[in-house]
């Protein structure tokens, strides 16, 4: 099937992908007496420890740090799940690939909803942040919607691209793993640009594609407009990345039935 009549259908039939989507959040926390709010209160452990050892560390003033690295988790962690999950996308569909004839972006599409519900699970921590720390919001915080909506659209592109590769190689998701693994620490999400050298800082941050994705929308979120270049590192890679992925997924789509 041509990649992008794929990517079509699915988009006209991503009620499925939401309904699927929310019966996945729901499965996993069927169980649980607060539900998908254990991820909230995991952030808030996870944000509190890092605030603790990190900022003691940086000796980073905590009015500055806690909402900074808050928000930078925030989405880090979805844009990491996104990727993570997005490498068995397609093996954890097997079955339904094989029995039905729904497109196979749909599944894509299903992923990162489920992934999306969790990130405004994970959103309630930022005011409790705000209040503690004094910070106040601005009318910056609404430019976060549309540089999310960017940030999905890379987030897509790169999901498909990495759930046909790990679909032809069952060895490629660990590998992916750790790379992540290693570009999170290179990326400031526990440690502020300014706690660098400037001239390092600079050099490092300019060729991080990563920064810049994160960056688009926590400085929306931190009251601040992203930069010029961030906003074009993010637009170029969408445009780019997308015009790769569907030339690489139209030419091994027809492949992955049988892959699996």
């Amino acid at each position: 099937m041509n990649a992008t009549i794929d990517i079509l259908r699915s988009f006209k039939q991503y009620n499925i992908a939401i309904t699927f989507g929310w019966l996945d959040v729901k499965q996993r926390y069927r169980r649980s007496s607060v539900g998908a709010f254990w991820l909230t209160l995991n952030m808030m452990v996870m944000i509190a420890a890092f605030a603790l050892v990190f900022g003691t560390i940086f000796k980073a003033p905590l009015t500055e740090y806690l909402p900074f690295v808050t928000a930078g988790m925030i989405v880090w962690t979805f844009f990491n799940s996104a990727l993570s999950e997005g490498c068995y996308t397609f093996t954890q569909s097997e079955g339904m690939i094989k029995q039905t004839e729904l497109p196979l972006f749909l599944h894509i599409l299903r992923m990162i909803w489920r992934n999306l519900i969790i990130v405004l699970h994970n959103l309630i921590v930022l005011p409790f942040v705000y209040i503690y720390t004094g910070k106040e919001v601005n009318a910056a915080i609404l430019l976060a919607i549309p540089c999310f909506f960017l940030l999905i659209i890379n987030t897509a592109w790169i999901s498909l691209l990495f759930a046909t590769i790990c679909a032809r190689f069952r060895d490629m998701p660990a590998i992916i793993a750790n790379t992540i693994q290693v570009l999170f620490y290179l990326t400031p999400i526990i440690w502020m640009p300014q706690q660098l050298p400037e001239r390092t800082s600079a050099e490092i941050l300019k060729l991080n594609p990563l920064f810049h994705l994160v960056e688009t929308v926590r400085a929306p979120l931190l009251g601040q407009a992203p930069t010029q270049e961030n906003v074009i590192w993010a637009i170029g890679m969408s445009v780019c990345g997308w015009i790769l992925t569907i030339i690489f997924y139209n030419k091994f789509s027809k492949r992955i039935v049988y892959w699996l």
